[in-house]
């Protein structure tokens, strides 16, 4: 995976979120965050509950997430529940005995499409996870589809083109970054460090823009 340099955000950019008296100096089970940009990040999501480590000292930042993994992220992150009025159904090669079964679910009841032949044991990559993360976003806080000005990026010929409304809605709202070199890396895998990231700034967002939802997440 090519490394990325991403650009310097402002101390304080990283400090607008309602943490009460919470310190980001506040303590963490993982063992394994020091070198990690989104250190900070990932502390105060897991102290939240919207992450989990990948055991109980290690958060594996560097670690690709899977399809069933990031779906969960999300709807774990968005308070997504279950509608029983909903018909949905899991994805047809899902295993209904699979811990996955009922996340996925719970995601196409609340608006997240899921292809017949998604794959849960699939690298995400970035622009799949930010697509996924816009959709929920969108469904379940009733945002109002804004009219924007595409941004230009240096490797927007390599987005997938159903993608494209999603991402540059999520650029625009400051969800996503571009590096420093004003590249998405779109195909690139999604690591864990990177979708708590991109969770972060979602929620970040939703706190500063509250929609008709009464539920909107707090960090």
């Amino acid at each position: 995976m090519k490394a990325r340099k991403l650009m310097a955000l402002p101390i304080v950019a990283l400090l607008t979120l309602s943490f009460g008296q919470q310190s980001f100096a506040a303590t963490t089970p993982f063992t394994d965050l020091n070198h990690v940009a989104a250190k900070e990040k990932i502390i105060a999501l897991q102290e939240k509950g919207y992450v989990h480590g990948m055991d109980a000292n290690r958060y594996m930042p560097e670690a690709v997430m899977t399809a069933a993994q990031g779906i969960q992220l999300i709807v774990n992150a968005l308070s997504l529940e279950a509608d029983p009025a909903q018909t949905g159904k899991p994805a047809l090669n899902v295993d209904p005995g699979e811990w996955y079964a009922d996340v996925l679910q719970i995601a196409i009841q609340n608006g997240i499409e899921l292809s017949a032949d998604f794959d849960p044991n699939k690298s995400w990559t970035r622009e799949e996870f930010i697509h996924q993360l816009m959709v929920g976003m969108e469904k379940k806080n009733h945002l109002p589809m804004i009219k924007i000005a595409p941004v230009e990026f240096a490797d927007s010929d390599e987005l997938t083109v159903e993608y494209q409304g999603a991402i540059q809605r999520a650029i625009v709202l400051k969800i996503v970054q571009l590096d420093a070199d004003r590249k998405l890396h779109p195909k690139e895998e999604l690591t864990r460090a990177d979708a708590a990231e991109l969770i972060y700034h979602a929620l970040e967002y939703l706190q500063a823009h509250p929609g008709p939802a009464a539920d909107t997440p707090k960090l």
